[in-house]
This record gives structure tokens, C-alpha cells and sequence, in this order.
């Protein structure tokens, strides 16, 4: 089963990120936590780690606190060495689109071959903008 991360206006969907599975999303979230954490799940990145992956959405103001965690981890992720992409569909659209990871941030991408922490990024940015959650489908 696929994590869906979107954000609607009403019945408008006005954009939208195909994460992959949730054991991808899993393993972004545990690579933070390892790198970036010291291991202490959720003690610099509460907002993205200690969120359920499958409990319905981030609110509009814990948009704001995702958008701030996200763009220091990517800021950190560009720091540190890339590792080869975890599942078999990455490698595969990695391959397709002759992508390579250099850093750990090149390392996380969406299904579209997109960086994952762009895209997130984005999405956050979104929902504040718009005053609107971010929705798990």
C-alpha cells in the first residue's frame, strides 16, 4: 500500500506527493532519527517523526512546525554522503532517470523520481500558505 500526501481545497486537490510505501516512508523517517537525532525518536523533528504515518492529517499550524523541521533536515541531508536508494521501485526510477545520490538528500525521492524533501518541502509550504492540513491517504 501506497502513503499519499496531499492537500486539498475543498473537493480541489491542489497538490500532491506519491511517497512511495510506508515502510519507504518509514525508513526517511528512521534515517532522520539515526543522522540527525542521535537516535531519540522525535527529539529535534517532532512534527514529521512523531506523527502516525496512517493517522489522517497535519494540521494547518503543525504545517508550520513540518515546513521549519523539513528545511533543516534537507539543509543537513546535503551534508552528509548519499547512500544507494533503499527500495527496488527507487532504484528503478533512479536508473530510468539517471539519477545519482551524492548527498543523503538526493537520497529520498518520490515515486516520480522527484526529491522527496523538495516535494515535502513544497507541499508544507503549500498548506500554510493555503491555511490547510496536509491529508494521509
Amino acid at each position: 500500500m501506497g502513503l499519499y500526501l496531499c492537500v486539498f481545497d475543498d473537493d480541489d486537490e491542489l497538490d500532491g506527493v506519491e511517497v512511495g510505501s510506508y515502510s519507504d516512508f518509514a525508513f526517511f523517517r528512521s534515517c532522520v532519527t539515526n543522522l540527525l537525532e542521535g537516535e531519540n525518536w522525535g527529539s529535534r523533528f517532532p512534527t514529521l517523526i512523531l506523527h502516525s504515518d496512517s493517522d489522517g492529517e497535519w494540521s494547518c499550524m503543525e504545517c508550520e512546525s513540518l515546513w521549519c523541521e523539513l528545511i533543516v533536515i534537507a539543509s543537513e541531508f546535503k551534508k552528509l554522503p548519499g547512500i544507494p536508494f533503499h527500495a527496488e521501485w527507487q532504484q528503478q526510477v533512479g536508473r530510468s532517470l539517471g539519477l545519482k545520490s551524492e548527498t543523503l538528500y538526493e537520497s529520498f525521492i518520490d515515486v516520480d523520481g522527484e526529491l522527496l524533501l523538495d516535494r515535502l518541502i513544497q507541499l508544507s509550504n503549500l498548506a500554510v500558505e493555503r491555511a490547510l492540513p496536509i491529508l494521509f491517504q
